[in-house]
């Protein structure tokens, strides 16, 4: 079974108490927190002081996706705020194995994500350092996207450098997923599913959470 992440990012946030207090009640493991700061991705979402509240609304996991510049700058804050998973982008991150040292030395779980058009290879040299790579199947920036279809094959080749380097690196999507194509990722090798619209825009989001966990 996949552990299932759900997106804040599409929850009302008018209501982000009461969003919180679904997903407790749910079979969701983890919190899905994207961070964008309009100069990495085009747009903005939330920052510290909401992950503050989020941390305290829940015990589930608080996996935090930093999409934004220099994210080694904010490392220790966003530890203070709450993240149990720390995430960042290959592509913000010239110096990666040095952020990645800076992570777990705040005793937060290291992730790695990557863009559509990144080539899965260039993490190879740091698996062993990643605990988690979010592989995006959509370009990063805003909900509701649709899923780019070759992310199964990056997903199988991402699985092929994990197991060749026995590491023990969980593989995360994020973007697009839904209950028609859950399966056939957790298939290719996923791990952990990001679900924001499919989740939050169903009549039913406990229960879409139940179908997205049996894939």
């Amino acid at each position: 079974m996949a552990i299932i992440a759900p997106s804040l990012l599409a929850a009302n946030f008018l209501q982000l108490g009461d969003a919180c207090a679904m997903l407790n009640k749910s079979e969701a493991a983890w919190f899905h927190l994207d961070v964008m700061d309009g100069s990495f991705v085009p747009n903005i979402s939330f920052g510290l002081p909401i992950i503050e509240q989020i941390r305290k609304a829940t015990t589930k996991v608080c996996d935090v996706h930093l999409m934004i510049v220099s994210p080694e700058k904010y490392i220790e804050a966003f530890k203070k705020a709450g993240a149990d998973i720390l995430t960042v982008h290959v592509e913000a991150c010239p110096e990666l194995a040095n952020t990645l040292s800076l992570i777990k030395a705040q005793g937060m779980k290291a992730g790695v994500a990557i863009n559509p058009n990144t080539d899965i290879t260039v993490l190879a040299p740091f698996i062993k350092d990643i605990d988690l790579v979010c592989v995006m199947s959509v370009f990063p920036g805003f909900g509701g996207q649709k899923f780019i279809e070759t992310t199964y094959e990056k997903v199988v080749a991402l699985k092929q450098i994990i197991t060749a380097a026995g590491a023990t690196t969980l593989i995360e999507i994020d973007g697009g997923v839904d209950a028609n194509n859950a399966a056939a990722l957790v298939k290719a090798g996923a791990d952990v599913l990001v679900a924001g619209t499919t989740v939050f825009k169903a009549a039913d989001p406990i229960a879409m959470i139940a179908t997205l966990q049996q894939s």
